[in-house]
């Protein structure tokens, strides 16, 4: 979970504020249709792609299974590729909204250098909508990535509901919904809390 989140991240991220910046650019265009491809791409499809060519080809990672931190690179990546898409998206279209605000062209009607005005002043209200998906993410990842883990070995939780659903064993069935629910509970949670830290107009009583 936490590796796939990163790697959503460490993808979206950048390019969505990178487009943003960049708004209307051939750059801004050719990172949006990356972002919708790899959204668009079945899971599985990119996880066999990766396994074939860099672990079965290039012999750079493990063809399955897990134990070692380089069990985690194929199956974060390929989760990674399609959540990357969704950030970029998210973020590019938060920030663009943002940079539009009367409070940041003030900003830069003071004169104040264009990296301060995107950090201080737009980027932290623009990660809000990012840490509500962060919060879902957190839920949907722990309640199990049913393709993944069957394209990687991984016997996750997804596996486990899936084998108890096909055997009808009720009480894993019931386990799996409530770590699955609590999850979900817990990412909105967290990403309740982080909203006054991004945003000082945030209080909570």
């Amino acid at each position: 979970m936490v590796a796939g989140i990163g790697f959503e991240l460490l993808i979206g991220f950048p390019a969505g504020v990178f487009a943003a910046l960049r708004r209307g650019s051939l750059a801004d265009r050719l990172i949006m249709v990356g972002a919708f491809a790899g959204v668009s791409a079945p899971q599985f499809a990119v996880g066999l792609l990766l396994l074939y060519v860099l672990a079965f080809r290039w012999g750079l990672f493990p063809l399955g299974g897990y134990g070692s931190f380089a069990h985690v690179i194929l199956p974060a990546c390929t989760l990674g590729i399609a959540g990357g898409g969704w950030y970029a998206r998210m973020i590019r279209s938060s920030l663009v909204d943002v940079l539009d605000q009367d409070y940041v062209r003030t900003a830069r009607g003071k004169g104040l250098p264009r990296g301060k005005v995107v950090l201080k002043h737009a980027l932290r209200n623009a990660l809000l909508p990012v840490v509500s998906m962060v919060g879902l993410d957190i839920g949907t990842f722990m309640g199990g990535v049913v393709v993944v883990e069957s394209v990687f070995g991984w016997p996750g939780i997804g596996q486990l509901a899936w084998q108890a659903i096909q055997i009808v064993d009720i009480p894993v069935i019931m386990g799996v919904v409530i770590v699955s629910a609590l999850a979900i509970l817990s990412g909105n949670l967290l990403a309740d809390l982080l909203y006054p830290f991004l945003d000082p107009r945030i209080r909570y009583e």
